[in-house]
């Protein structure tokens, strides 16, 4: 018996500014797993706050099992509320500390802007082929291309960096 297909799209008319960002995490050593799951509940608490500006958060995607790489993806009204969170709290914290010691895991994200515009930073995944990673070309994370407001190319003034995490304090 064939079944009709119930079609629909949304209207995104309210949300000019929206930006979606994919985030993951990818597993490198055994130690990784703890520092995946140690972080798992913290993320889901953050996003349970509700930060000024977000929509939504879908958690818990599933990349690959083996080795195992899971991800989110997070909707926020605009790039400013998302560079805000990013340079505050508990993020500022998450950023810094994986800095230091990545905890056996490599992570990354993907920005993706309604007005236009696509960014992406990779750390510690290796030479690994996925997202946008999986066509375009590797390059350095300096210069103009250190920052995500940069490499999305969304002018205004990008906020600066938390100490220990800046341009200047890893290269």
């Amino acid at each position: 018996m064939k079944t009709k297909v119930d079609r629909s799209t949304v209207d995104l008319s309210a949300y000019p500014d929206l930006v979606v960002i994919y985030l993951g995490m990818k597993v490198r050593t055994f130690a990784g797993l703890r520092t995946v799951f140690g972080l798992g509940p913290q993320i889901q608490k953050a996003a349970g706050e509700w930060p000024e500006g977000l929509l939504h958060v879908d958690q818990g995607i599933l990349f690959s099992l083996f080795p195992l790489h899971v991800g989110m993806r997070w909707y926020w009204r605009d790039f400013e509320s998302m560079e805000k969170w990013t340079r505050s709290g508990i993020h500022r914290e998450w950023w810094k500390n994986f800095l230091k010691d990545s905890g056996g895991t490599g992570f990354w994200h993907e920005t993706y802007c309604m007005r236009g515009g696509i960014e992406a930073i990779y750390d510690d995944v290796g030479d690994a082929k996925f997202g946008l990673r999986a066509f375009a070309p590797k390059a350095l994370a300096r210069g103009s291309m250190f920052a995500a407001r940069e490499r999305v190319s969304h002018g205004g003034q990008a906020m600066a960096a938390p100490d220990g995490v800046g341009e200047k304090d890893l290269y």
